[in-house]
C-alpha cells in the first residue's frame, strides 16, 4: 500500500490542469536583473520595490552588525534575544509612522498570526474585507472572535454588518489590507475611520505593500490619507520596499505591553536576528533622507502601465505598483509566464487558489532600480507572447 497516494493524486492533478511548477533558482542577489536558472532575465516579480535589498549602505550596516552581535539572537525576546539593537529599530520605526509604540515580530505574516488572536477574543467580532491577505484569514482562524466578511472595499456593505451586528459584540475590529496584494488596489480607509468611529469599532489595517510605496517618504497608506493617529492598529513589513524581512504593528504602547506578554510568536520564536535590524534601520534612515526611490518606483510603474495598456492588455484596477495582467484560464496563464521566461522576462503567474478560479493574472512588480530600457524590453515580450497566444491583437 502506497501511503503518499493520496498526496499523488492532488500532484497528479496540478499537472493535468497546467498548474504544476518547478520552483526556480535565482543565483544572486535579486535586483532588476537577476541570473534565473543560470540565465539572466528582467524579473518583474519582486517585492524589493526599491532596490534596497542591494543597497551598499545596507549591506555595510548588515556586516558591521554581525561582527558585533554575531549572526543570531539566540533566544526568544522574552529571555535573553532582546538586544539594545532592536530596541532601537522599534523605536526608530514608532518615530518614522508617526505613532506611539512598534512592536517587532519575525516577519509579515506571523505579525498577523500573532496580533490578531491576541487582541482579539471571545464576544468580540471581527468583520474583514473578502480579498484580504492570507496571513490575515489564518490569524481570523486563530482567533476566538466571530467573524464576518464584507464585499471587496464595499462600504454600503461593510455599514450594513456594523448596523446588524454591532450592538451584539463587546469589540468590533475592522481589518483590511492597506493595498491589496493581487490587485494593487488601495483601501478606502477614510470611510472606514469614519465608519469605526460611527460605530465604536477598532481599525486594523496590514499595510504591507504600502510600507515604503504610499505617503511621505513612504510612510504608508494612513499617512497616505492623513490618518495618522486614527487607525488603531498598523502593520508593515520590513520584507518588501524595505528590502529585509521582518514585519511590526504601530499601535498604542498598551497594546505592545499586552503583545510582548501574549503574542505567541514573541513567546516561543527566535527574535530577528542582528543584521536584518540593523540594515532596517538603515532602510528608514534612506527613506526619511530622500523620496528619490520612491519617485523612481512611480515613474517606473506609471509608464509601465500605459505601455501594457496600449498594447491591449487588461490590467485590472491598479492604483500602485503592483501591476496585474489579467489572462484568465489558469493553464494559459501559466503558459504565459513560460513563454516569457523564454524571452528573458520573468513575471510569475498567480492562479487559484492565491485568486479565484478564472481569475489568472501575471503580476507585474515594479522596481526603482528598473531602467526605461528594461521596461520596453520587457513590453516587447508582453507584445510579442500576447501576440502569439492571441490575448492582444497584433
Amino acid at each position: 500500500m502506497n501511503k503518499y497516494s493520496f498526496l499523488e493524486d492532488k500532484v497528479n492533478e496540478l499537472k493535468k490542469t497546467g498548474v504544476y511548477r518547478i520552483l526556480p533558482i535565482n543565483y544572486g542577489p535579486i535586483d532588476h536583473i537577476i541570473n534565473l536558472n543560470h540565465h539572466s532575465v528582467i524579473n518583474l516579480s519582486s517585492n524589493n520595490y526599491l532596490g534596497l535589498a542591494t543597497h551598499e549602505r545596507m549591506k555595510h550596516v548588515a556586516i558591521n552588525a554581525i561582527n558585533q552581535y554575531g549572526v543570531g539572537t539566540g533566544s526568544v525576546r522574552t529571555i535573553v534575544g532582546n538586544q539594545d539593537l532592536l530596541e532601537q529599530l522599534e523605536a526608530t520605526l514608532a518615530t518614522f509612522k508617526h505613532e506611539e509604540a512598534v512592536t517587532c515580530f519575525q516577519s509579515g505574516f506571523t505579525c498577523n498570526l500573532g496580533v490578531i488572536p491576541t487582541l482579539t477574543d471571545k464576544g468580540d467580532l471581527i468583520i474583514s474585507d473578502e480579498l484580504n491577505h492570507a496571513s490575515i484569514i489564518d490569524g481570523i482562524r486563530l482567533s476566538k472572535a466571530d467573524r464576518l466578511v464584507y464585499h471587496h472595499s464595499d462600504m454600503t456593505h461593510l455599514e450594513s454588518l456594523l448596523k446588524i451586528h454591532r450592538s451584539q459584540y463587546k469589540n468590533v475590529f475592522i481589518i483590511t489590507d492597506g493595498v491589496f496584494s493581487m490587485d494593487g488596489d488601495i483601501a478606502n480607509l477614510p470611510q472606514i475611520v469614519e465608519l469605526a468611529n460611527t460605530y465604536q469599532a477598532l481599525t486594523y489595517v496590514d499595510d504591507a505593500h504600502g510600507s515604503g510605496v504610499l505617503g511621505e517618504s513612504g510612510r504608508g497608506t494612513v499617512d497616505h490619507f492623513h490618518l495618522n493617529g486614527k487607525v488603531d492598529f498598523i502593520v508593515g513589513t520590513l520584507s518588501k520596499a524595505i528590502g529585509v524581512i521582518g514585519g511590526y504593528l504601530a499601535s498604542k504602547q498598551i497594546v505592545k505591553d499586552w503583545l510582548l506578554h501574549r503574542a505567541r510568536p514573541l513567546l516561543f520564536s527566535t527574535a530577528l536576528p542582528p543584521a536584518a535590524i540593523a540594515s532596517t534601520i538603515e532602510a528608514v534612515k534612506i527613506l526619511s533622507e530622500s523620496d528619490a526611490y520612491t519617485k523612481r518606483l512611480w515613474e517606473n510603474s506609471t509608464y509601465f502601465k500605459a505601455g501594457l495598456q496600449k498594447l491591449g492588455f487588461d490590467i485590472g484596477h491598479s492604483q500602485t505598483p503592483i501591476t496585474p495582467v489579467m489572462i484568465g484560464d489558469e493553464a494559459k496563464t501559466m503558459l504565459f509566464s513560460k513563454t516569457l521566461l523564454t524571452e528573458g522576462i520573468f513575471v510569475s503567474a498567480i492562479v487559484f487558489p492565491t485568486v479565484p478560479q478564472g481569475k489568472g493574472r501575471l503580476r507585474c512588480m515594479l522596481s526603482a532600480n528598473h531602467t526605461k530600457e528594461d521596461l520596453d524590453r520587457a513590453l516587447e515580450a508582453f507584445k510579442y507572447v500576447g501576440t502569439q497566444m492571441n490575448i492582444i491583437s497584433s
